[in-house]
């Protein structure tokens, strides 16, 4: 789940929560957008801890003291 995906959950989570009045039988919509809004939190979350750990990947260098020139040069 990526971040645009998240926020959409959060922001129709919270629009279910707060802005719906529609009382149904069967369904209860203000515990359905909170349900929304917590999956997109977790989601949002773990999004930014996998591009955190993403970005921090050991990158190697080399450099090549030995004086010679590749070729073409």
């Amino acid at each position: 789940m990526g971040i645009g995906t998240s926020i959409v959950l959060i922001a129709v989570g919270a629009i279910l929560r707060f802005a719906v009045t529609v009382h149904t039988a069967h369904v209860n919509w203000h515990i359905v957008g909170d349900i929304l809004m917590a999956v997109g939190v977790v989601g949002l979350v773990m999004s930014l801890i996998w591009m955190a750990m993403a970005s921090r990947r050991d990158r190697t260098t080399v450099v090549d003291r030995s004086g010679e020139r590749p070729a073409g040069y």
